[in-house]
């Protein structure tokens, strides 16, 4: 199995956003731009692990602009950080009002992701190769938004093993 760089699994998905997509006012559902979240990080954890692969979290996301029908959004997915059955990735999401050539930064996603084996179970993914400094900052802080999910979800835990 032979480690891969971030450029080998970037891929990006756009779509229009069509009528059956949205409410009443023309603005998309926020569930539409989660589920595409979820794809794109889906197409860039496959490519890279060429392997099943599950979404197993997504952090918290923000619409810092609404998405109307008829905007082309795309979503750029990476990986920046492995771990033995993980891959956490970043989706940056963005909606072009086409008639206008007007882009707009609608937000970011970082999902993490587990490799399946043929049974179901987590399997080992390639290691990653981070090149330029702009990977290994960004390797970095999602490492750490890692720990914090990490340390967030064990605090949550009681002695038991319960969720509280």
């Amino acid at each position: 199995m032979r480690n891969k760089t971030v450029v080998e699994s970037a891929t990006t998905l756009s779509e229009v956003m069509m009528p059956i997509y949205a409410n009443h006012y023309g603005s998309v559902h926020g569930g539409t731009i989660l589920k595409l979240a979820d794809e794109a990080a889906f197409v860039s954890a496959t490519k890279h692990a060429r392997k099943n692969v599950v979404v197993a979290s997504m952090d918290h996301m923000e619409f810092r602009h609404p998405v109307n029908v008829g905007d082309l959004l795309s979503l750029s997915a990476s990986i920046f950080h492995v771990g033995r059955t993980s891959m956490d990735v970043e989706v940056k999401i963005q909606a072009e009002k086409i008639k206008e050539g007007k882009k707009v930064y609608i937000g970011s996603a970082y999902l993490t992701m587990v490799a399946l084996d043929e049974k179901g179970r987590p399997t080992k993914v390639p290691g990653l190769i981070l090149k330029t400094k702009e990977e290994k900052e960004k390797s970095r802080e999602i490492k750490l938004r890692r720990e914090k999910r990490i340390a967030h979800l064990e605090g949550r835990i009681k002695l038991n093993g319960q969720l509280e």
